[in-house]
C-alpha cells in the first residue's frame, strides 16, 4: 500500500536537506538562509506533500525570541554603545521611513488596496533580517562596525517595526483613519513597557544562574528566557520583542559572573545548535509556502502579480538606500559633536550597510499573522514573499561580491584589545600567585610553576583503594584552590576590562573560553 509522505516524515526530511544545505553553502561561500529558501521553494512544488501552515504565533513564541535572545546574549555592549546613533536611525528611523514609502507606492499602485492596509505592508517588509547580512561579513571579515551595526539595527527594528504594524492592522480592521500621533503615542508605551518587562525577566534570570550550581539547569533556565521574555511584555500588551532583547542583554552582560565555565561551555554548543535548526527550518517553512500562496491569487491577471511583486521589491530596496546615505552623512553635517566624537564613514561601508537589508522570518510572521479576512490579505502575503525573495536572493548573493569589490577588510582592534585582555588577565595572576605563596607555603613549587606559565600539569591522582588518604585528598584540594584562585583573579581582571569599555563582550568570551576550558581540564 502506498500513501504520501507525512509530517513527520517531511520535519525530518527538511533537516537532512537542510544539513546538506549546509555543507553545499560553506563549499560554496552563500549564506545558508539563500539556500534554505531555495531548496524550500524547490521541496514545495513537490507533489503529494502535506500541507503545511507556518502559525504567526508559532513564529512570534518558539522560533523569533530564541533568534532575538541569542544575538542580544552575543551583542558587545561597549559596541553597541558607541553606534547607537546610527543604530537608532536605522531601526527607528528608517523602519517608519520605508513603512510610509512602501505604503504610499502600495496604495498608488494596487488598485482597491486601502491606506491603512497599505501602510501594514510597509510595516510587514520594513525589518531587515541580519542572519544573511552577518553570516556574510563574518566569513568576509568585514570592518567591525559594520557588522555591529546591521546586528544593532536588526534587534530594535523588529521591535519598531511590529509596533506600527500593529497601529496599522487596527486601523485596517476597523476602518478608522491612520494617526501618525497616535502611532507614535502607542509606539513609547510599547516600547517603555517592553524594556521594563526585559529588565525585569533579566534580572529575575541573572538571579536564577547565579543561585543554581548546576550547569544543565542552567542551560535550560537560558532557553526558557526567551519565551519568559517575550510572554511576559506580550500579556501585558507591551512589546514583547524588546523584552526579550533587553533580557538577552542583561543576561549576556553578566554571563561572566553568574554562569559557570560548564554552562558557559555548554551552553554555546546548545545554542549553536538551537539557532542553525531555528533558521534552517524557517527558511525553509518560508519556501514551502509559495505554492498555497500563489493558490489564493487566481483571481489577478499574472502580469499584475509581477508587476506588483517587482514595484513592492523595488521600492523597500531603494528606501533603504534613499535613507542611509544622508543618515550617515547629514547629522555629521550638522553637528560638530558628531564630527567629533565618530569616525567619518567612507562611502563604501555607507553603501554596504545599504545593501544590507535582506528580509526574512519577522515579515513573514507578520503577514501570516494578519486575519482571513483583512483586505486583500493573500495578495500581501504574496508581495511579502517578493520582497523576502527578491532581497534574500537578489542582495545576499551580491552581498559578498560588493565586499570583496569594495575592499572592505576586517580591523585589527580586536585582536589589539584581546592581547591587552589576556595580558590584563596574567598580570592579575601573577599578583594573585604573590599572595596565594603566603597562604599556602607549603605549595610554592605548584605556585612557581604556574607563575612560569600555568603550564603546569597535575601529577596527583587518587592512590588504589575505595578512599583516598587524607594527605593525598588534602593535597589535591590545596591545588584546586590554588588553581581556581588564579583563574578567578585571572577573569575578574578580564571582565573589569570589559565592564570599563576596554575591552567589548566578544573579545572577553574569547579569552573566557580559554579559562573555561582551564577550569575543567584542572578540576578548578
Amino acid at each position: 500500500m502506498t500513501h504520501g509522505i507525512g509530517a513527520i516524515e517531511l520535519v525530518i526530511a527538511l533537516l537532512v536537506v537542510a544539513l546538506v544545505l549546509s555543507y553545499v553553502a560553506r563549499r560554496i561561500g552563500v549564506a545558508e538562509p539563500i539556500l534554505f529558501l531555495a531548496g524550500g521553494i524547490a521541496i514545495g512544488f513537490l507533489p503529494n506533500l502535506p500541507a503545511i501552515e507556518l502559525s504567526s504565533d508559532l513564529v512570534f513564541l518558539l522560533f523569533l525570541p530564541p533568534i532575538l535572545f541569542s544575538a542580544a546574549f552575543f551583542t558587545p555592549i561597549r559596541d553597541l554603545r558607541a553606534n547607537i546613533r546610527p543604530i537608532l536611525l536605522l531601526a527607528v528611523g528608517l523602519v517608519l521611513f520605508s513603512t510610509v514609502v512602501v505604503g504610499l507606492v502600495a496604495h498608488a499602485v494596487i488598485p482597491g488596496l486601502p491606506l491603512a492596509a497599505a501602510f501594514a505592508l510597509g510595516a510587514i517588509v520594513a525589518p531587515p533580517d541580519a542572519v544573511s547580512a552577518t553570516a556574510v561579513f563574518e566569513r568576509l571579515g568585514a570592518p567591525r562596525r559594520i557588522v555591529t551595526i546591521v546586528e544593532g539595527e536588526s534587534l530594535i527594528n523588529d521591535a519598531s517595526a511590529l509596533i506600527v504594524y500593529r497601529t496599522a492592522v487596527a486601523a485596517a480592521v476597523v476602518g478608522a483613519t491612520f494617526s501618525p500621533a497616535g502611532a507614535a503615542l502607542d509606539f513609547i508605551v510599547v516600547s517603555v513597557g517592553g524594556i521594563i518587562a526585559g529588565l525585569a525577566v533579566g534580572a529575575v534570570i541573572t538571579r536564577l544562574l547565579d543561585r543554581t550550581g548546576d550547569s544543565t539547569l542552567e542551560t535550560i533556565v537560558t532557553l526558557l528566557a526567551p519565551v519568559a521574555a517575550y510572554l511576559t511584555a506580550d500579556v501585558l500588551g507591551f512589546s514583547g520583542v524588546l523584552a526579550t532583547v533587553v533580557a538577552g542583554l542583561i543576561t549576556g552582560r553578566k554571563a561572566a559572573r553568574v554562569l559557570s565555565p560548564d554552562a558557559r561551555l555548554m551552553g554555546r554548543g546548545v545554542w549553536t545548535t538551537l539557532i542553525w535548526a531555528i533558521n534552517a527550518f524557517v527558511f525553509m517553512l518560508i519556501g514551502l509556502q509559495l505554492p498555497s500562496i500563489i493558490a489564493g491569487l487566481s483571481a489577478y491577471p499574472t502580469a499584475s502579480l509581477i508587476w506588483f511583486g517587482f514595484i513592492i521589491s523595488a521600492t523597500a530596496v531603494l528606501a533603504r538606500i534613499v535613507w542611509v546615505f544622508p543618515g550617515a552623512y547629514l547629522p555629521r553635517w550638522l553637528s560638530a559633536g558628531i564630527r567629533a566624537r565618530e569616525a567619518d564613514p567612507t562611502r563604501r561601508a555607507v553603501f554596504v550597510v545599504s545593501w544590507a537589508g535582506m528580509r526574512g522570518v519577522v515579515s513573514l510572521a507578520a503577514a501570516l499573522g494578519l486575519a482571513t479576512d483583512f483586505p486583500q490579505r493573500e495578495l500581501i502575503l504574496y508581495l511579502t514573499f517578493c520582497v523576502i525573495l527578491a532581497t534574500l536572493i537578489g542582495q545576499g548573493l551580491t552581498l559578498p561580491f560588493l565586499v570583496r569589490r569594495l575592499g572592505l577588510t576586517a580591523s585589527t582592534g580586536t585582536d589589539s584589545e584581546e592581547a591587552r585582555g589576556r595580558l590584563a588577565g596574567v598580570e592579575a595572576a601573577m599578583a594573585r600567585l604573590d599572595r596565594l605563596s603566603q597562604e599556602y607555603p607549603d605549595h610554592l613549587p605548584l605556585i612557581d610553576q604556574l607563575r612560569a606559565g600555568f603550564d603546569h600539569e597535575a601529577t596527583h591522582v587518587w592512590p588504589a583503594g575505595d578512599s583516598p588518604l587524607d594527605e593525598s585528598e588534602q593535597e589535591l584540594l590545596d591545588h584546586r584552590a590554588i588553581r581556581g584562585a588564579v583563574l578567578l583573579a585571572q577573569r575578574e581582571a578580564t571582565i573589569r576590562l570589559r565592564d570599563g569599555g576596554v575591552i567589548n563582550d566578544q573579545t572577553l568570551r574569547r579569552i573566557e573560553r580559554d579559562l573555561d576550558l582551564e577550569a575543567l581540564r584542572t578540576g578548578a
